[in-house]
């Protein structure tokens, strides 16, 4: 995971497309998180749009079927 917006945001998804990291973006989840300083807990509010992210990563690592 990582973090940033404007021109570091930018910096993060250029990099991850040269690297072919897929890129999963929730805009609203985003800017939610965005308040959230790295190493703080996530809200509990926000817990459901995280575990789909989660998910999205997770699936990343199974064999198509």
């Amino acid at each position: 995971m990582a973090k940033g917006k404007g021109t570091i945001g930018a910096k993060i998804i250029e990099v991850a497309k040269a690297h072919d990291i897929p890129i999963e973006e929730n805009e609203v989840l985003a800017g939610a998180l965005s308040n959230v300083e790295l190493g703080d807990e996530i809200p509990e509010e926000l817990y459901k749009a995280v575990a789909e992210v989660l998910v999205f990563v997770l699936n990343l690592s199974r064999p198509m079927r």
